[in-house]
């Protein structure tokens, strides 16, 4: 690595404050005068929008339509669903006031909307004909959090939520998991992040399902981040909302429901996952920026030639580039698009001119190599997708390197204070998943993994006959 950039703390002396000088330095965000609410600054919202730009591609290939829904909830309507409301109501934030006078019927700013959607498909559904139905929003939900951290926590945060209805189990369970392989592609694909895949405990799934389904990342610091989930919730929103349809035998049904969602929680995952002690390292397919060209002496009239044809080169291969042009030294952009996470700099000078070259450097692993000019904005794709790769490949070997077996609460207790997931066989029983986050002092069962081949028999707390696989970690 390079020399450290000083302004930002290092990784392994103080991991939190880090990841605070990271977003602020590379401004993608600023605070604001309300605690837990930030403003969404370019940077991180040019990433926003490549992760929506991918689900919604990919979202309309499973038949979903994107809408838009109210952010209020009046609190008559939030009741209605007993198990939801326990789960949220401290999370809530509740306006009794509007226009000077206080509300009959107070209006809560949507934590999520479930209950919105159930409102919605009462009206909308009436015949099997008008099944399935999956929509899908891009908004923000509002959850007064006590401890917040920019894009990991936050009181108001950015989000998209699908909400289907369809005539049975069986397509409703489909959807669930169609849009976790989704989810677990966007990894994959954009965000060169492995996640652990899996089911979630009765504890740990969301209030209302039947089934959560979860993709869980795993940070550099060993702890695990919750980075989407689908979930199957059965008859029971439906039932509580009354939404009845008539059926193909001519009775009336009862419509299976599912959810699912991922935020710009995503962001904090790109940032801690990837990030080191000089700030950001961005993947190709979600940089705001894939390529910055910097000019040495660009007052040298064939130097700033040289940058232009490059730079228009780039732009028609579709290369998200950008030329500074700036008089900023040189130096000082190295370290400015460094901290930024740019995957790739061209730098260009009148002695490469000379030789009809320029300079490369991967922001990946901070290599300089020498390169032909002519021909060069061909090549960028097949480069961005090398550095892709070898992210994902890195990010890949972190998380093997960092899961477990365990097989006493010992061994459970080691692994989790050190970082990373202990794979442990659990008996099913509640008291022991408390106990282990009491005993652990936080680690909490990440997720069954669907893969259930058990390395022993016995529950990892209390000894008895166990059969779950269970990934247990401390999580953000």
């Amino acid at each position: 690595m390079a020399n450290k950039n000083e302004s930002i703390t290092s990784r392994d002396v103080d991991f939190a404050q880090w990841y605070t000088d990271v977003v602020k330095k590379a401004e993608m965000m600023d605070y604001t005068s309300v605690k837990g609410f930030i403003d969404y600054l370019p940077y991180s919202y040019a990433m926003w929008e490549r992760i929506q730009e991918y689900l919604n591609v990919r979202f309309k290939g499973i038949g979903s339509s994107n809408v838009y829904l109210p952010t209020f909830i009046p609190s008559s309507l939030f009741n209605k669903e007993k198990e939801h409301i326990d789960g949220f109501a401290p999370e809530t934030l509740v306006a009794t006031i509007g226009g000077g006078e206080k509300l009959s019927d107070p209006l809560i700013m949507r934590p999520t909307s479930e209950v919105l959607f159930c409102d919605l498909y009462k009206r909308l559904v009436t015949s099997y004909r008008d099944l399935p139905k999956i929509y899908n929003q891009w908004c923000s939900v509002v959850r007064w959090e006590k401890t917040t951290r920019p894009f990991l926590r936050g009181s108001e945060f950015l989000w998209q939520e699908g909400h289907c209805l369809f005539e049975t189990e069986e397509e409703a369970q489909k959807n669930a998991l169609d849009v976790l392989d989704i989810y677990t592609d966007l990894g994959r694909e954009l965000l060169a992040i492995p996640f652990v895949t899996g089911v979630k405990t009765e504890k740990e799934k969301f209030a209302g399902a039947v089934n959560t389904y979860t993709v869980e990342a795993l940070m550099h610091d060993g702890k695990a981040l919750q980075s989407g989930t689908t979930h199957y919730f059965g008859q029971g929103f439906a039932e509580a909302f009354g939404i009845r349809y008539l059926g193909r035998k001519n009775t009336l049904e009862v419509p299976h429901q599912t959810s699912w969602g991922v935020s710009t929680r995503l962001l904090g995952a790109v940032i801690m996952v990837h990030g080191d002690d000089n700030g950001l390292v961005l993947p190709p397919y979600i940089a705001p920026n894939q390529v910055v060209i910097v000019p040495i002496r660009q007052e040298n009239p064939a130097v700033k030639e040289a940058c232009a044809k490059l730079f228009k080169e780039l732009e028609e291969e579709g290369i998200r580039v950008k030329l500074d042009d700036s008089d900023k030294t040189p130096g000082w952009k190295f370290a400015e698009y460094e901290m930024k996470g740019v995957p790739l700099r061209v730098e260009i000078g009148p002695r490469d001119l000379e030789r009809g070259e320029c300079v490369l450097c991967k922001r990946v692993n901070e290599s300089k190599t020498t390169i032909a000019l002519d021909g060069l904005a061909k090549k960028v794709p097949g480069i961005l997708h090398e550095i892709h790769e070898e992210m994902y490949a890195r990010a890949k070997a972190h998380l093997e390197a960092n899961v477990t077996e365990v097989h006493s609460m010992e061994e459970l207790k080691a692994v989790l204070d050190k970082g990373g997931y202990a794979k442990a066989m659990w008996c099913g029983k509640r008291e022991c998943e408390d106990k282990i986050k009491e005993e652990s002092l936080g680690g909490t069962a990440r997720c069954l993994p669907f893969d259930q081949t058990p390395h022993g028999h016995k529950c990892v707390c209390c000894g008895e006959d166990a059969d779950k696989v269970v990934y247990f970690a401390k999580a953000y």
